[in-house]
């Protein structure tokens, strides 16, 4: 498989810029009969790790096979794109024991409420009030996930491509 140059490659600082403004992820993971299910999820990013708030299908995959694949990604046209995809496993925190022994999950949930403030159409609240994520595990598939990149991570900036010696 033809790599990236590593030239391309984000830095840290770019990879946390774009991973804290950054509105949409997609997640694959596989389902019972082994085909991929890519869901596009809203997200946290702290100590690393990718953090989620899901139900259904996604959550039911990865209790059964944790590996799953997490791409970030922005711009439209070819000289913009910036992009990471992680590869990894994930954990599913089932309950509010599980939650409250997460060491990063009530900063996320802070990151998430700002970040999303409004995005379902209700009004943004005042500059400076902040919001706090409430979700919590609720029934039998409504849960935060920790992904952790174990694997391999890949990232890339073409506007670099343009410093090109």
């Amino acid at each position: 498989m033809a790599r990236i140059p590593a030239r391309l490659s984000l830095t840290d600082d770019e990879l946390d810029e774009l991973m804290t403004t950054s509105w949409n992820m997609r997640i694959a993971t596989l389902g019972p009969d082994g085909r991929i299910n890519l869901t596009p999820l809203w997200f946290g990013w702290a100590g690393g790790r990718v953090y989620f708030y899901c139900r259904g299908q996604k959550v039911a995959n990865l209790r059964r096979n944790p590996a799953c694949t997490v791409l970030v990604d922005r711009h439209e046209r070819f000289p913009d794109l910036q992009g990471v995809m992680f590869q990894g496993e994930a954990r599913v925190l089932e309950d509010a024991a599980a939650e409250d022994a997460d060491q990063h999950l009530e900063d996320v949930r802070w990151q998430m409420g700002g970040k999303y403030a409004g995005g379902h159409g209700e009004p943004a609240p005042p500059p400076g009030q902040r919001v706090r994520n409430p979700m919590s595990a609720q029934g039998r598939s409504a849960r935060w996930v920790v992904f952790a990149p174990t694997q391999r991570t890949v990232s890339w900036d073409n506007h670099k491509l343009a410093s090109r010696s």
